[in-house]
Parts: C-alpha cells; structure tokens; sequence
C-alpha cells in the first residue's frame, strides 16, 4: 500500500514519539555523579547476568592468574576501595588476568579485571588501588548500561524508521550487540571514572595522586613500546579503551588537589607482592626468546627465521616480517588429525579444494604440506599450509603467506621454521622459564646503567628499568631502595 506524503509525516510524529518516551520514561538520578542518565534497558539485575555471562568468555579467552595469595591482594585493596561507593547493591569481584598487556576493565555487575602487564607497570598500593577505583567507578557510574540503552534506543530508532521508508541502510548502520559493553568509553564517563576512583581513593585513605602518577607512567611505556617497535604511535595497551589525553591528566592534578592528606601509597609492600611473578608471556601461554617460541607447559617450540617479530596471542602464534611474509600458528583439534594429510584436503581446505598435498615428517611426527596462490589484502602470495600431528586428536597447523618474488633465501628460511617445530625434552621444560619480576635493593655505587644492565633486553635497558620504576629522566638511584628488575631467574 502507498503512503502519500502527509501521512508519512503523520506516522515520523508518532515513530518519534515512540522512541522518545521510553527515553524519557527511563531516566533516573545516578547516586554517586548526582546526574540524569538513561539507563533503563539494562536493570541492575541484567547487568548481574550480563557481568556472569561474559565473565566466564574473559576466562576462557585469557585465562586468570593462578597465584591465590597475590589474587587476594588485589581483591583485598579492591574491597577497601569499593565498599565505599555508592551502590550497595553491587557485589564487586575483582580479577587478574593472566595477560602481558598493560589492560584493566569492568563489566556490569560488579566484575573488575586488571592484567599482569598493568600490576608489573604500578609502583605503590595506592596505583593499584587508583586503576581499580576508576574501573569501579564505570561500574557505579552505570556506564556500561547506560552505553548499552542509548545504542539499543538509537538503533530500535533507526530500524522503525528504516521499516517505515522500506530502507535498509539505516538499521544496517546502526547495529546492537554485545560490541556495545566493549566499546571506549567517552571522554565524559572517563573523567566521570576518575573524579570517583579519586573519590574512593580519598575515602579509603589513599594517596589521591597516586591517579596521576600512574597515568603518567602509563604514557610513557605506551611511547617506550612505540619507540620499541619502531612506530610513530602507541599500539594496544589500556589507552585503546581508556584513552588518556593530557587535558585528562591534567584534571586529575586538579581533582586530587582537592582532598587534603598525603594518604597511604605503601610502596615497598606492593613491590614485595610482586616478586617472582611472569614478565610477559606466561608458561601457560608460552614465550618467546629472540626468535624462538617455548610453550613449556604443552611442551613443544620452533624457530622463525630472523627479521621476523613474534606476536603471541590468546590463541595463536604470528610471526612477521617486514618484506610482508606472515606465519600463523595455532593447535586444533579434529578426528582426522592423525592423518596430517587427509585433515589438509578434507577439513581444513574442504571448502577450497587443493591438488598436491604431500605427506612428510617432521621431527619423527607425522605431517603433511600444500601450496597455493592467493592473496591477502589484496596481494598476491605465495600460500602454504602446514599440518602437523601433535597428538592423538589434536592438530598443530602453520599458515603462511610469502609475497610473490620474495627471494629463494626467504622462502627456505619459512620452509626450515615449519621444519623446525619440535617436543621439547624434560630438561628443556624445566631450564627453560619465563621471565620475572624481582624485587631488589639498591646499594651504595648502584645506578640506573648498573641495574638496567642486569636485565636480559638486547636494547633500550636503561628507558625499560625507568618506565617501570615509574622514574623521570633526570632521577637517579636511591641506595636502599627497592626497585623492580626483569630476570631469567
């Protein structure tokens, strides 16, 4: 039926109206910022079950840190610091994730995560307790939910009126899901996150500048790890969904300023909770050592060729150079596994049928191998797939992709790496550790070079041991004081 144009407008009134009341039916006073927000299709109930839900995806896609007594710390000085919100209603539960990254997030309901990468970089109690308070902060600000009604409204809007002209493009722009609880927050709800993690700071008898210093040192590893890598800008790090601009920095100066008391920091029992812990890759992750990769807890390794940066990831290993050539691998597991052979042409190509797969052996376990052209972003390569019996059922497969014309030297380099995945002998798995935190004193004649020079880094010692002591250019070693070094032991 055809809609002439007065009864379009007609019907956009009655559309706008409908989407407006729930809007301004659901808005209530948030008790801890004093502020209206819209909040109502997430109740203090669904974030529960949302926090429960996605909890146990966080677990299984980075796992947790099995050390009980440093996870009660933490949990400790995140109960100190949230029972003095201003939602009873939340049962808060705080979390270490067993990941290098410097990262720390919240989730409906009362779900706290902070990472190894980001307790290695904090240098007090009261740092920690600061990234927790602004992480309970999104919580009690409703930030999450509140993120989730406007989008869920937004996108009912834009669907309706999609229907309504019979367009689709509307309702395709404007999609709802679970992206909205993982989205950045804006720059509003990130001071909001601050001005009450400074707040909780202060009622906890912190050091309210402890949310500055931290960010700044925060700043400095995101330029270090840049610099490292050689790029121009920060790459994945707690800035991608907390980003910290200086006019950021600058206001938390001036909110700390407001409380008066030093407060607790306690630096020396913090650092203390630290030693021994992973730097980086953990064992159950596996590691790199220049170019090779220890997964000592499954018991297997491999090199790849030089000029290629190792990346470990949640679950896969990539490896890259700079001419443009990737390895990617990961374990699977299938029935077919046992047949290296069969599992190439009938699972993993099954939608891509190939011709030439070839049987081999690799270190005494059977394997199987095939080539292909194709591209990658638009490139033409050179494709090789690479299968592996690891064990009965479970398949360890390298992806590779080689530009067309890299040289003859390259591609046997890639060919050997494939060749060279390995088990790993019982001395091996246990010579063969992660890196860890240590806690050490300074003594008199110690310097910044001195001690830098202890940690097992090829480059840029003395920039790492100052950005993770939180130290500026200029400052110097202190004898008897306690710093953090990274050591093989």
């Amino acid at each position: 039926m055809r809609l002439d144009w007065p009864d379009l407008r007609i019907n956009f009134k009655t559309l706008f109206a409908i989407i407006l009341i729930p809007v301004l039916a659901g808005c209530s006073t948030n008790p801890a910022t004093g502020e209206q927000q819209f909040a109502a299709l997430m109740s203090p109930q669904q974030e529960v079950n949302v926090g429960a839900k996605e909890h146990e995806n966080v677990v299984k896609q980075f796992g947790l840190y099995d050390n009980p007594a440093l996870n009660a710390y933490v949990n400790q000085i995140g109960q100190k610091v949230s029972q003095y919100t201003e939602r009873s209603d939340v049962q808060y539960k705080f979390f270490i994730v067993d990941s290098p990254i410097t990262n720390a997030f919240a989730l409906p309901g009362g779900y706290v995560y902070v990472s190894r990468g980001l307790l290695s970089l904090a240098n007090s109690e009261a740092e920690l307790a600061a990234v927790l308070g602004h992480e309970v902060g999104h919580i009690t600000g409703r930030h999450s939910a509140e993120r989730y009604s406007t989008g869920v409204v937004t996108s009912l809007g834009a669907a309706v009126i999609a229907a309504a002209i019979g367009g689709e493009s509307a309702s395709q722009a404007l999609g709802v899901g679970s992206d909205l609880l993982l989205k950045s927050y804006s720059r509003d709800q990130e001071n909001e996150a601050d001005t009450l993690g400074i707040r909780y700071l202060a009622r906890s008898g912190y050091d309210t500048r402890a949310m500055t210093s931290f960010l700044g040192n925060l700043q400095a590893d995101s330029a270090l790890e840049a610099k490292i890598d050689g790029r121009d800008a920060p790459g994945a790090s707690y800035f991608s969904t907390h980003p910290a601009t200086s006019d950021r920095v600058a206001k938390t100066v001036v909110q700390a300023g407001n409380y008066q008391g030093e407060g607790q920091t306690n630096r020396d029992g913090y650092l203390a909770m630290l030693n021994g812990m992973p730097y980086g890759d953990s064992a159950a992750q596996g590691f790199a050592r220049g170019q090779d990769f220890y997964h000592t807890a499954m018991g297997f390794a491999f090199t790849v060729p030089q000029g290629f940066k190792i990346t470990n990831q949640p679950d896969s290993v990539a490896a890259v150079s700079k001419t443009g050539a990737v390895m990617l691998f990961d374990m699977v597991s299938h029935d077919l596994s046992s047949d290296p052979a069969a599992y190439i042409g009938q699972v993993w190509m099954k939608d891509q049928p190939i011709n030439g797969v070839e049987k081999t052996m690799i270190n005494d376990m059977k394997a199987a191998s095939a080539g292909f052209q194709g591209r990658v972003n638009g490139r033409p390569m050179n494709i090789r797939l690479v299968a592996i019996e690891w064990q009965p059922g479970t398949v360890a497969r390298f992806q590779i992709a080689i530009p067309d014309g890299a040289p003859v030297a390259l591609v046997e380099d890639i060919i050997r790496a494939t060749r060279s995945f390995r088990v790993l002998s019982p001395s091996e798995r246990h010579s063969i550790q992660p890196y860890k935190l240590r806690i050490v004193t300074a003594g008199v004649g110690d310097s910044v070079f001195s001690l830098a020079g202890t940690m097992p880094f090829d480059d840029f010692r003395e920039e790492r041991f100052r950005v993770l002591n939180g130290m500026r250019p200029d400052e110097t070693v202190q004898a008897g004081r306690q710093y953090k070094v990274v050591s093989t032991r």
